[in-house]
């Protein structure tokens, strides 16, 4: 079923994580997908034992890969195909009492991203 090695985005599409191939493609193509740490084209291969990082709705999904796909399959034999390393996400508890810009406040300055990346986990060194 599975190839030694298939594209980034056709296997992001296979699993299920996004609904088109185009939308993981354009995925690669804004930087939100890394294979090893390092950020990821479209047309990068993976292999099984890559661990694959998916940004989505501002939050990072670490998929290991057990089994290439290269096409869609149905859901309960994605869900074989990965082991997801992904945090919990926060309770709702928690995202209510995360602070916020007022609206209309206009753009944070530098300082201040850098202090909601910080509130927030992520790291900085692949901000450019």
């Amino acid at each position: 079923m599975g190839a030694a090695s298939v594209r980034v985005d056709s296997w992001l599409w296979a699993i299920r994580v996004y609904k088109t191939r185009s939308s993981a493609t354009a995925a690669c193509r804004a930087g939100h997908v890394k294979v090893n740490g390092e950020r990821a084209k479209a047309a990068q291969s993976v292999k099984v034992g890559d661990e694959v990082r998916v940004r989505i709705a501002g939050f990072d999904r670490i998929l290991e890969v057990r089994e290439t796909l290269v096409k869609r399959v149905a859901a309960a034999v994605a869900a074989t195909s990965y082991v997801d390393n992904s945090p919990p996400l926060p309770s709702p508890e928690d995202v209510a009492l995360a602070p916020r810009r007022d609206r209309g406040a206009g753009r944070p300055t530098k300082r201040e991203r850098r202090d909601l990346e910080k509130l927030r986990g992520r790291d900085s060194e692949d901000d450019d």
